[in-house]
């Protein structure tokens, strides 16, 4: 096992807000696996950042009339409010419109450009004679050559999903002015050579299959088995990263060549701005002791599962990513989400209604890791109400409340001193190795439901020893089941803790005195014995319970 892990997810694009798709398929699954491998002890760090350029980004600042630096920044602030409500903890979340980041970029441009991997080619580019701004990707729509889709973008047709070839748009028209007077022009523009690096990327390649996903290795090998074909990498924009070439006057690096880069520059960053005396080259990014992680949408496979470890490689910057951990789409009511057509939900007045517990819970219950999936409400109500609220919630309710009620002064922590050894701690002691490996496999929605099999059979126990029974006729014997149960929902607290941290929080509150980083982590590699040792007096409850997980109601 290696000794660092370093965990990027997908930048969001700094052009709109983010959707319970994004939560679930590159950031919630990222995060748990962090805070996972954190309390397994594993030194960790987990770096994103906006990606600020690009076409898109550019019509609509245009569109609204915004400067683009103070278009990105509004987005950048707007994902990083949504993160912090959903508890997703980066390390750092830096902007790709920084001259950090510039300097970053050009490093890599330099080192691909001087080892024959950038070469210019002609290609044929739309222009618009009214305005005469050349029409790259989303400069220019019109009708697809494929299916007949009227409003096809230049880059991709929204409707069927072809990669567009500009040139080819039936009836085109200038986003910037209207204008349908656009003509055929030959433009230079600087290509990375991925054909040039086939055989030395399909031999790093065989290595993955057991590593990557099933819906991820087979999907890449194929594309790559007979080529890697040359991309373009410049535009003609007035908005990006300078070519750092005296003959490229003009023309800006493009948006897909430079976000990934991001995650390298904002290490950096993060490093020098918190004075961390490591070297983000030398110590993380090019150490062979640290697993690199990517976890992404399928959407951005192609550019983090073949070009940017080939980018790496050709390079010599950093080593190539470990595993590509990329989920499928989470739809909303069996369709994709689409703001423009009204199939969508605000993910921050959601989470003013609902909060981060229920929703957090929900969205990686039904991560879409392997096969798509689909958020609906009737789904939602009935996982928080009939999981998170029964089988948690009420558990822990019911039992602190008995156990403030009749030992407020608190219990004799004798009855459980050798906690470790009694039947419930074992029943839960038995699934630890399985929630680990679920986990470690990337399996975040198998790990959820583990921990919520263990809950289950804190239930069945609890129910079945009927404390509140046993209580008329002994006080004593009640005491120790209400402790062992306490102890087993304190454990239940730590193996939530990366799936839904605040609802873990407010549980382990009532312990506070014992709970510190040593403990959690002891219990959280199985070590029940640490019970024996923290608690050397009454057990006794801090603050007074409070319902945890409020029901919701479906209408």
């Amino acid at each position: 096992m290696k000794k660092k892990l370093l965990v990027t997810s997908a930048l969001p694009y700094a052009n709109g807000p983010l959707h319970f798709g994004h939560l679930s398929g590159a950031y919630l699954p990222a995060d748990v696996f962090v805070r996972h491998k954190r309390l397994s002890d594993v030194k960790t760090m987990y770096i994103c950042g906006s990606d600020e350029h690009g076409v898109a980004i550019m019509l609509k600042a245009n569109e609204l009339k915004k400067d683009y630096r103070d278009y990105v920044n509004q987005w950048h602030e707007n994902h990083k409010d949504l993160f912090k409500k959903y508890r997703v903890d980066f390390d750092f979340f830096g902007q790709t419109s920084k001259e950090y980041h510039a300097k970053e970029v050009k490093i890599w441009f330099g080192k691909l450009h001087s080892k024959g991997f950038i070469e210019t080619k002609d290609e044929q580019q739309l222009f618009c004679n009214s305005c005469k701004n050349h029409l790259p990707d989303r400069f220019v729509e019109g009708k697809c050559y494929v299916c007949g889709y009227e409003k096809a973008r230049g880059d991709e047709c929204p409707d069927c999903g072809t990669w567009i070839e500009s040139i080819k748009l039936i009836e085109p028209t200038c986003q910037i002015c209207g204008s349908k007077e656009i003509e055929e022009v030959t433009v230079t523009q600087y290509y990375l050579m991925l054909s040039k690096y086939h055989n030395e990327y399909r031999q790093w390649l065989k290595d993955k299959q057991t590593s990557w996903r099933k819906t991820v290795f087979p999907y890449v090998e194929s594309l790559t088995n007979e080529n890697l074909h040359d991309r373009a990498i410049t535009r003609d924009l007035d908005w990006g990263i300078d070519v750092p070439l005296d003959e490229a006057k003009g023309k800006k690096l493009y948006v897909w060549f430079d976000a990934p880069i991001g995650y390298v520059s904002n290490t950096k960053q993060y490093f020098e701005e918190k004075g961390i005396q490591e070297d983000y080259l030398k110590d993380w990014w090019q150490n062979p002791d640290t697993e690199i992680v990517n976890f992404i949408g399928k959407d951005n496979i192609i550019f983090h599962g073949v070009i940017f470890p080939m980018m790496s490689m050709a390079s010599e910057r950093v080593r190539p990513v470990d595993v590509v951990a990329a989920s499928q789409f989470l739809n909303l009511n069996g369709k994709q989400f689409s703001k423009s057509t009204g199939n969508y939900v605000d993910a921050i007045e959601a989470f003013e209604k609902y909060g981060d517990d229920a929703l957090r819970y929900y969205l990686l219950s039904i991560s879409p890791e392997t096969m798509d999936s689909s958020f609906t409400w009737e789904g939602m109500a009935a996982k928080v109400n009939g999981e998170l609220a029964n089988n948690i919630g009420n558990l822990v309710n019911r039992c602190l409340k008995f156990w403030e009620k009749n030992w407020k002064d608190g219990i004799d922590c004798q009855v459980i001193r050798d906690f470790s050894d009694r039947e419930i701690a074992k029943k839960i002691q038995s699934k630890v190795n399985e929630f680990h490996n679920c986990l470690n496999n990337y399996e975040i929605k198998k790990g959820l439901e583990t921990v919520m099999s263990m809950g289950h059979d804190v239930n069945l126990y609890f129910t079945e020893k009927e404390p509140w029974a046993v209580y008329k006729n002994d006080q004593a014997k009640a005491s120790e089941i209400i402790a062992e149960t306490g102890m087993a929902i304190l454990i239940l607290s730590v193996f939530l803790s990366p799936f839904i941290p605040t609802l873990s929080e407010k549980i382990q509150s009532h312990f506070s005195d014992v709970v510190t980083d040593d403990f959690k982590k002891a219990i959280y590699k199985g070590d029940f014995s640490i019970i024996n040792s923290v608690f050397k007096n009454n057990l006794a409850l801090n603050g007074t319970p409070q319902a945890l997980v409020p029901k919701i109601e479906l209408k």
